[in-house]
């Protein structure tokens, strides 16, 4: 007799075939698995995934110019459907003839209906400075003219006949757009379609870019040049005495973010107790104090000594495992101290240095209170404009580009370290 035939002659006591109760039981195992694990699927769903995806969408949707919102009774209405009209009818690089200049008319005459001037001319100020105010212009002033509107247009506003103006309203009259990524590195659509880059005193998010990387990548480094000796001797004592030393890791965390930063801002500033104490003993005048604080050195200071525990905790957490007869080994052998450190200790380390390097890196390249308080100009970060857009400016769809920009360069280094030393060999603990 066959296995399978044995199988199907086989019963439960209930008299159900033991193959279809052993599937059953499987079934019902996945099913248990699953509903244990769906409180934490659904909290990554509705936390994390659902922000992302609205982050994602925001970054190339905007319908300030295509459609007004009454903020009272919450009533949507179409607006610049005529000037949308001749975009569709005309291609790009077309002159703006008197036939646009009679649709933008009757628009502006419809703004001022349902109050909507300053949104549609927020949307278009979001790419070029100065037109919000164009467009309030033209709306207190959208009674008194008369054809011809091309003329009557220019005289009241000489920019309203600027074909860069033109073609951001024609990438304006849909809302979905790819605009606030250009943006976000310092291009922009020219007249004939193409791409061009801003103005040198414009050029901002690059830079800002390259300054957050420089700076992640610096207190990185700093972070493992001072934790890696600190991890080791944590690593080396004897457990009661490691423990002990382990509490001035830990006790960063248990005072606040915002009381360290502030440390920091009394003893490095100008009048701050470390230039009075090189001031006192000597070592520098009274008018060549240090400028240590609103710059990058003051950002790169408190961050290291803030992200300095992201580092030793997993460090710590493989070194500890390591047995020392290794080491021992290898001396008895005839390696110098330096060989044997090199050759048999540190690579045991690795997968301690690339989690708390990755780890210290994802959080610098999105830090915000520090950099915000002791950066300064120079010191500021990408993410400080990223809050300055969604606070300030309320230019939301260039916050969400720029941070969308920032998680793909995250994702793209968590690829980069997956494919040369292997997301498997990363230990947090």
């Amino acid at each position: 007799m066959s296995d399978a035939t044995a199988n199907q002659s086989l019963t439960t006591a209930d008299g159900i075939p033991l193959k279809a109760a052993l599937a059953r039981a499987e079934a019902r195992a996945r099913r248990r698995a699953f509903l244990l694990v769906l409180p934490l699927l659904a909290f990554i769903l509705i936390t994390f995934v659902t922000p992302i995806a609205q982050m994602l969408h925001q970054s190339v949707y905007n319908e300030g110019f295509t459609m007004h919102t009454d903020v009272i009774t919450g009533e949507r209405t179409p607006i610049m459907t005529n000037v949308k009209e001749w975009f569709d009818e005309n291609p790009v690089g077309t002159e703006p003839d008197e036939a646009a200049y009679a649709a933008l008319a009757e628009d502006i005459r419809k703004l001022r209906e349902v109050r909507a001037a300053g949104s549609a001319g927020t949307r278009i100020n979001y790419e070029r400075s100065g037109t919000r105010s164009m467009f309030t212009k033209a709306n207190r002033s959208i009674t008194g003219l008369e054809p011809p509107y091309k003329e009557a247009f220019i005289e009241l506003d000489e920019e309203w006949g600027a074909p860069d103006l033109w073609q951001v309203m024609r990438d304006a009259s849909t809302p979905y757009t790819v605009n606030f990524y250009l943006a976000a590195i310092d291009l922009k659509k020219s007249p004939d379609g193409g791409f061009e880059g801003v103005p040198d005193n414009r050029k901002v998010y690059v830079n800002l870019f390259q300054r957050t990387l420089f700076l992640s990548v610096l207190i990185t480094f700093l972070t493992f040049v001072l934790g890696y000796p600190i991890a080791h001797l944590l690593a080396t004592l004897p457990l009661r005495q490691s423990n002990l030393l382990m509490i001035l890791v830990l006790l960063p965390f248990w005072t606040s973010l915002l009381v360290r930063t502030t440390s920091w801002i009394v003893l490095l500033q100008s009048e701050g107790v470390l230039n009075d104490a090189l001031v006192g003993a000597g070592l520098l005048g009274d008018e060549n104090r240090l400028p240590m604080m609103y710059n990058q050195i003051g950002t790169v200071v408190a961050m290291t000594h803030i992200l300095l525990p992201f580092m030793v905790l997993p460090l710590y957490s493989v070194m500890r495992p390591i047995n020392p007869s290794y080491v021992r080994a290898a001396r008895s052998l005839g390696a110098t101290s330096w060989t044997a450190f090199w050759r048999i200790y540190f690579p045991q380390t690795i997968p301690g240095i690339g989690a708390g390097a990755l780890l210290v890196f994802i959080l610098s390249v999105g830090y915000y209170i520090t950099p915000a308080l002791v950066g300064g100009a120079s010191g500021q970060l990408i993410s400080n404009l990223i809050a300055f857009h969604m606070q300030n400016s309320l230019n939301w769809s260039l916050a969400a580009a720029l941070a969308a920009l920032l998680l793909g360069g995250v994702l793209i280094l968590y690829w980069l370290y997956d494919r040369l030393v292997g997301i498997d060999n990363l230990k947090l603990g």
